[in-house]
């Protein structure tokens, strides 16, 4: 079948990485400084003229992972600090930026997007990792190609299509708990049409704790999705594409911060994605045209029999049912020019539409809350508008590349009318944000290459924070604010990766400074009425990330025939992650991130010729450093915490986990892994452990006492290749 190569951003980068020796991340690639990279600037550049600390996850390392979500791959490898509240439901957090830990995407830092724009969530739990090709993360603001929730970074799932050929397969795995997983794609074309289709499905029964622990009562889930692509090659410089996807995980458990064993959460998220490319015959002026379409849902289905009213447990609901749906619809067009020798310019513009509509319905029990309230979510409105530019220029034989852009955009956010909410004023509030990004690379050797950059990035107010005069979900009241700043940060960092034949090296030292963040600000203890306004005090990270990778048979100089033995490592840490504006009385940490984080790494095998391996064994360990957090759980007292208002430290942990691959024939692998190998009772997040003696005031818990991870899961599985 031939297929005419034409200038796709995403084509480009994931054919060059299929070119090269699998990876485990960043830490992992035969040839960091030549891989092909595209998330950073929209278009395919070699990551050595990239001036932004990025990482990637690839297939390779996709398939030797046990993962269960996109949550679970760019956890154990690293990427940043991942809350992992449930199966369902994540926050995150990189270079001090977070996200919302219920997964709002209008209030996310960081930036998750599916083949080049927006995803439309926050909470990456509701992704399978099954169909995806690659994961590119740009870390900070570092590219003026995204707009709002640029600012801790970028992390870009690129879907799999039929352009890139994958072979057709089918897998099988069971685990621990009742754990499923299964999954099947194909692919073909002609010469001018490809096309590709995945299908997945899991589940997992509650699971165990570590030592100490036991059963943790609504645990379990259910996973299913599709992906579909159908490519049309209209001529040699012209394609058309269309991918369509979903990805939903259901029925799962949602304990919170309560260990509640009763409330479950369904999330789904699906899209669609048009994409024109093409090229002049010159190749001087090239062009990619894209319509998308993204809907999002969650749906708690929760119940809370206890709440707390102050200090006493109150009856509650035997039902709290809560929608939310978000509905986007957007476009970009980026043409590109090649205005002289070593020059490149890429304009852009994007305008995007998106709905956000939640309803809620409850039932209470007998003494409980009486009436409805308002959803979870207030109803909104956004339309954006953007244009940016962003120019690299090569000097001295391409060793130096110098590059820098700008964007605009404009917004318009709608208060909406919202059920349930009596003193809403519905209205409207425009907003705009001007960020830009410069730096530069240079290659002062053949096997060194440094670089530098200074950019800026923001997050837009959400009408509930613009709007005034509502009542909040708990009762209280709330103003909002016209006046209000978007939020936004300035990040600086220089960086180099070293390159020899038998180990790579790549380190950078970053200082990011987040400033205006918006904050609810009490108008007095008894008033139980608040203002959202601009936190006059900034947070300030500053840190190092580093990466390596090393033939340890060539590095120690002993011959291992056909075998190969690697080591990796993944990791950063923060010298500095202080909260200015921290009213605590303990700490001015920022909290929900990690002081220091590490994905380390030991894989040996037997290769056979141009075949994957016919064996390999893997072990790899993930060190969570200390982490600050100011608990929404009710912790007794005191038992638990001293005062409510504490801020624990959660100290270090590491897990390890075992992975051993056996290669019966070309077509059939099988599989064997071992999570958490050595039983550990932790959690990302949590200070109740399910653990005696209980942390947690069991008046309020709802069934439970504490939460733990997963305790140690084994799995097997087979993976078939037609």
């Amino acid at each position: 079948m031939k297929r005419t190569m034409i200038l796709n951003p995403v084509r480009v980068g994931v054919l060059g990485l299929l070119s090269m020796a699998a990876g485990q991340g960043m830490a992992q690639e035969a040839d960091a400084l030549n891989e092909i990279f595209v998330t950073a600037t929209a278009r395919p550049e070699a990551r050595a003229s990239i001036a932004a600390t990025t990482q990637v996850i690839d297939r390779a390392a996709i398939d030797r992972s046990t993962a269960k979500s996109v949550t679970d791959l760019l956890a154990e490898n690293a990427v940043g600090f991942f809350s992992e509240w449930t199966a369902a439901q994540t926050s995150i957090n990189i270079r001090g930026a977070t996200s919302d830990g219920q997964g709002r995407d209008y209030k996310g830092q960081v930036l998750v997007l599916v083949n080049g724009r927006r995803a439309g969530t926050a909470n990456i739990s509701k992704l399978s990792a099954n169909e995806v090709e690659r994961i590119e993360i740009v870390r900070g603001p570092a590219s003026v190609i995204y707009g709002s929730q640029n600012m801790g970074g970028v992390i870009n799932i690129i879907m799999k299509s039929g352009y890139n050929a994958p072979p057709s397969q089918a897998g099988l795995s069971v685990g621990s708990w009742g754990g499923v997983q299964a999954n099947a794609q194909t692919s073909g074309g002609g010469e001018r049409f490809d096309w590709y289709f995945g299908v997945s499905g899991g589940q997992r029964d509650d699971y165990e704790s570590g030592k100490g622990g036991g059963k943790l009562a609504n645990t379990g889930w259910e996973r299913r999705g599709f992906a579909g692509a159908l490519g049309f090659q209209v001529d040699e410089r012209n394609r058309l594409e269309l991918k369509l996807r979903t990805d939903g995980i259901y029925n799962a458990g949602f304990r919170g911060s309560g260990a509640n064993t009763i409330s479950k959460d369904d999330r789904t998220n699906a899209s669609a994605d048009l994409t024109y490319e093409g090229r002049t015959a010159d190749e001087r002026i090239s062009w990619m045209a894209q319509i998308y379409s993204v809907a999002d849902e969650d749906e708690f289905k929760w119940a809370s029999p206890v709440v707390r009213s102050g200090t006493r447990a109150t009856p509650g609901t035997s039902s709290d049912y809560n929608d939310r749906k978000l509905d986007i619809l957007g476009t970009r067009l980026q043409p590109r020019f090649k205005l002289g020798q070593g020059n490149d310019l890429l304009l852009g513009y994007d305008w995007e539409r998106s709905r956000l509509r939640s309803d809620r319905f409850r039932v209470a029990l007998p003494g409980g809350p009486t009436g409805q309230v308002a959803p979870y979510d207030n109803n909104q409105t956004e339309h954006v508008n953007a244009l940016y530019f962003e120019d690299s220029q090569k000097f001295f034989d391409d060793r130096v590349t110098v590059r820098g852009g700008a964007r605009r955009t404009e917004g318009r956010t709608s208060f909406d009318f919202t059920p349930n909410l009596p003193l809403q004023r519905s209205g409207s509030q425009s907003y705009g944000e001007t960020t830009w990004s410069t730096g530069a690379t240079w290659r002062a050797l053949d096997v060194l290459n440094l670089r530098t950059g200074i950019s800026t990035g923001f997050r837009a107010p959400t009408s509930t924070e613009l709007g005034s005069d509502f009542t909040a979900v708990g009762g209280g009241r709330s103003f909002g604010n016209p006046n209000l700043k978007p939020e936004s940060n300035r990040q600086i960092e220089f960086g180099g990766t070293l390159q020899l034949p038998v180990w790579n090296v790549d380190v950078a030292l970053f200082q990011n400074t987040i400033s205006d963040r918006i904050i609810t600000v009490s108008r007095g203890p008894t008033t139980n009425t608040s203002d959202y306004a601009n936190n006059a005090a900034d947070i300030v990270v500053r840190g190092i990330e580093a990466s390596a990778n090393i033939d340890l048979a060539k590095a120690l100089n002993f011959s291992t025939g056909a075998h190969s033995l690697n080591a990796y490592a993944n990791g950063y840490y923060n010298f500095t992650m202080r909260d200015k504006g921290a009213t605590a009385l303990d700490t001015d940490r920022v909290q929900r991130m990690y002081k220091y984080e590490a994905s380390l790494g030991l894989r040996y095998g037997r290769g056979a010729g141009k075949l994957p391996d016919d064996w390999s064994l893997q072990i790899g360990a993930l060190l969570r450093g200390p982490m600050w957090y100011d608990t929404e759980e009710a912790l007794l007292i005191p038992q638990g915490e001293p005062y409510s208002t504490y801020i624990h430290r959660k100290g270090a942990f590491t897990v390890w986990n075992l992975r051993g691959d056996y290669r019966i024939n070309k077509r059939v692998k099988v599989f064997a892994a071992v999570n958490n190998l050595f039983d550990l009772n932790r959690s990302p997040i949590f200070i109740a452990l399910d653990q005696k003696p209980c942390l947690a005031d069991p008046r309020f818990q709802n069934g439970g006492c504490g939460t733990s991870m997963p305790g140690r899961e084994f799995q097997v599985g087979m993976q078939m290749t037609f």
